[in-house]
């Protein structure tokens, strides 16, 4: 019997913020095959090491783990594909001017399937965070939390 397959997903990289200082979002589409929707309906999704990259003036997103379909026979698609990320002429232009600053790159931050169902992609061009950084806002997390129970 296959897992259950949902119509809204929502998969976040919780580590990113962690790791990297925002600069920039942006929302992309993805070319996929039928096995990979049917899995990011599944949830079976990890972000883990996935970063994004130019080839060929195209954007791609490499080391993005979708696990194969349960279903699936051997059409399945290989888990650790490079996939396009369909952005605009300006949106594209934009990221290749901000990857030429020293020590930034693009991440991806948020999976989820829109209100037609279509699997979207939430990037940032990101800066990677120092130690005191990390540490600042692991100090900052705490204080919420306190106050928020303080308040609770």
């Amino acid at each position: 019997m296959s897992e259950k397959i949902v119509k809204k997903v929502d998969i976040k990289n919780r580590k990113a913020s962690f790791e990297y200082f925002f600069l920039e979002e942006i929302t992309a589409g993805m070319a996929l095959t039928g096995t990979e929707i049917k899995s990011i309906r599944q949830g079976k999704v990890n972000f883990q090491d996935a970063y994004c990259l130019f080839m060929d003036n195209e954007l791609y997103i490499r080391s993005l783990h979708i696990s194969p379909y349960t279903e699936g026979t051997h059409y399945n698609h290989d888990p650790m594909r490079d996939r396009k990320l369909l952005i605009t002429k300006r949106e594209r232009r934009k990221l290749t001017e901000g990857l030429k600053d020293q020590g930034l790159t693009i991440i991806p931050i948020r999976l989820f399937t829109s209100d037609r169902g279509l699997a979207k992609l939430h990037i940032a061009l990101a800066k990677g965070k120092k130690l005191f950084d990390k540490r600042d806002s692991i100090k900052e997390k705490d204080i919420k939390r306190e106050t928020d129970r303080a308040n609770y």
